[in-house]
């Protein structure tokens, strides 16, 4: 399970700085017609794209988990 600062900095990495990163490459690979930009911005919005998945699930199984606790203190 991973803690809330671990989280938060994976969450910020998937949806802020990985697509801005797919984007910049984007551009300035073709810019300066460097070779493979677009194949290098997929793989990284797949990646992204994975990363946010994953999260989604821990973030899910989190709530899960925190639900369960909640009702077990209740009784």
């Amino acid at each position: 399970m991973l803690n809330n600062k671990v989280y938060d900095i994976l969450k910020w990495v998937a949806i802020i700085v990985m697509p801005a990163l797919a984007t910049l490459i984007t551009v300035i690979f073709k810019v300066w017609s460097i070779p493979y930009g677009a194949e290098i911005a997929q793989t990284i919005t797949a990646t992204a794209t994975f990363l946010g998945a994953i999260l989604m699930i821990s973030n899910a199984k989190y709530k899960s988990d925190k639900n369960t606790i909640d009702e077990i203190k209740e009784t």
